[in-house]
């Protein structure tokens, strides 16, 4: 299905059954190889299911349309969560999931460009929204009004790159670009190791349109995305409050939900926590 532009109003409960299925996905991803990432990618999964399925502008047959908005993953081990919404969207098999971390497979457990979707090569070092200004640029110069979303960590704004990106988004008024800032307090293995707060106020300093969510909320996430479609000569912060491992609890709890590596049984307990959380939410 192309997507021309967002609708003007959001099917909030299909957004959040959106949601669980990238969940799913994701479960059956990590299971398949005993071991991912699979606590920040549970966490970011509202925020991809309104961009893929009410707010991002793209064609799933034609993934390098010109006309598309870009969505770039900065933090590569999300990876996990970006394979379950292509795959929902279309743009690539589901049936490609379960290849999740393989040998040879284009589902790695951080990102590659060659797969179909991908805009860029994910890491761990904070160039994401760098990339996102200068595809924002070049989109201006090639007079195109597609937008530009950058989805990086709070852990990146440790990097001094990002804040370089930051300053020059805003001295060049790039309001077709969005960061989604997920701030989930963790890095891996353990909390993030610097004070980042006021994280709100910060991009508010260099001169961002910024907003500070519930990420895991979906009337939240929908209308900050809502907002962000002003062109108002400033680009635009999303302050995404994320739980990792969101939708069970078992990871929700857990002191290190940056990576699992456990056995097949663990696993098929885990995804019946999730199964009888999310039919007790519904």
């Amino acid at each position: 299905m192309l997507r021309n532009s967002p609708p003007g109003s959001a099917d909030i409960g299909a957004l959040e059954r959106k949601a669980k299925r990238l969940r799913r996905h994701m479960l059956t991803m990590a299971r398949g190889q005993g071991q991912g990432y699979i606590g920040q990618g549970l966490g970011i999964a509202d925020a991809l299911a309104a961009l893929y399925f009410h707010e991002l502008r793209y064609d799933p047959h034609n993934p390098a349309w010109p006309d598309r908005d870009r969505f770039l993953l900065s933090t590569g081990h999300y990876s996990i969560a970006l394979w379950a919404a292509l795959a929902e969207a279309g743009i690539i098999p589901v049936e490609e999931l379960v290849t999740y971390g393989a040998d040879n497979s284009r589902l790695e457990m951080s990102t590659l460009d060659t797969t179909p979707g991908v805009e860029m090569i994910g890491g761990s070092l904070g160039h994401g929204l760098g990339q996102g200004v200068g595809q924002a640029l070049g989109l201006r110069v090639d007079r195109y009004d597609a937008r530009v979303f950058v989805e990086l960590s709070d852990g990146e704004m440790q990097e001094g790159s990002t804040w370089e990106a930051a300053m020059s988004a805003s001295h060049f008024r790039l309001d077709g670009l969005v960061a989604l800032i997920d701030c989930n307090g963790i890095q891996a293995d353990g909390p993030v190791v610097l004070d980042m707060e006021p994280v709100a106020d910060k991009w508010r300093a260099f001169g961002w349109e910024t907003f500070e969510i519930d990420g895991n909320d979906m009337t939240a996430v929908v209308g900050a995305l809502a907002g962000a479609r002003e062109r108002n000569g400033k680009p635009t912060a999303i302050v995404l409050r994320t739980l990792p491992g969101k939708g069970v609890p078992r990871i929700e709890s857990s002191e290190k939900s940056h990576f699992f590596r456990i056995d097949v049984a663990q696993w098929d307990g885990i995804i019946a926590e999730f199964e009888k959380s999310a039919g007790a939410a519904q």
